[in-house]
């Protein structure tokens, strides 16, 4: 599908507003990722369903810093990895995504209806703990909240062979919304965009204060499973969706002003 291109924020001509809307919270992700430095140069992704039967969805246009995403930049394929925005070259851009990127993220939006945004970075505090053995230790509030909803998936190499979406989805299991891939980085998902937002934040700063607890070579104080639990539980509880929403709301003033809406 050919549209123009609008620099005002409203959807293009022959776009969907509900697919633009979409595009614009994805681009405000990338943006999102960037304030907190944990992109790396034009690698890792974040995807994006666009409701329907045919399994769409967004991903970003390989070569644009996550710093500059806009909803335009936004690539739509299809679950075979074909671009289904036209021709390969769109409003003069490439519109070629990266092949790993594709395998990871085709393969959960396949399998896992519920997530219709999936995250993945390569953050220096998530590669550290995922190449650490006891993987994410229960050591911190914000690490409870994965508390018995964290998977695992082991290193296979450069995620290119599709065979291995299989083994991903069979390790992040029916219900966990966040997973370690072991020697690589981490992966989180949710049911619209400000809760897989809320996921990797999540996810990202319980890696932090690990590798910094760790650093200090003290021994470290583990709270007592009743209490792992109850925490757990408090975080994944009914009003998940809603205080999502009500963070993601307050994140998007961190990039108040910027054109991501393009």
């Amino acid at each position: 599908m050919n549209v123009a291109l609008r620099s005002d924020g409203n959807a293009p001509a022959g776009m969907a507003e509900e697919e633009w809307k979409i595009r614009c919270d994805l681009a405000a992700l990338y943006r999102l990722i960037a304030h907190h430095r944990w992109t790396d140069f034009i690698y890792t992704h974040i995807s994006a369903r666009i409701p329907g039967p045919e399994h769409h969805f967004l991903i970003n246009r390989y070569g644009v810093l996550f710093e500059n995403m806009r909803a335009s930049d936004l690539v739509k394929i299809d679950v075979d990895g074909n671009v289904l925005d036209g021709d390969a070259e769109y409003a003069g851009q490439s519109r070629r995504v990266n092949a790993a990127g594709f395998t990871i993220h085709s393969a959960i939006h396949m399998a896992r209806e519920d997530l219709s945004c999936v995250v993945h970075t390569h953050s220096a505090a998530g590669i550290a703990v995922s190449a650490q053995k006891h993987g994410l230790l229960p050591i911190s509030q914000h690490a409870l909240k994965f508390y018995g909803h964290l998977s695992y998936h082991g290193y296979e190499g450069i995620a290119l062979d599709l065979d291995e979406r299989e083994r991903l989805i069979h390790d992040l299991g029916p219900s966990n919304k966040a997973m370690i891939l072991v020697n690589h980085g981490l992966l989180a998902g949710g049911r619209s965009i400000p809760e897989a937002w809320n996921q990797i934040y999540y996810l990202e700063r319980a890696c932090s204060a690990q590798i910094a607890a760790l650093s200090g070579g003290a021994e470290l104080v583990f709270p007592p499973e009743e209490v792992r639990l109850k925490t757990a539980a408090q975080f994944n509880g009914p009003h998940t969706l809603a205080h999502a929403e009500f963070a993601w709301d307050a994140a998007l003033s961190m990039i108040e002003g910027q054109d991501y809406r393009s």
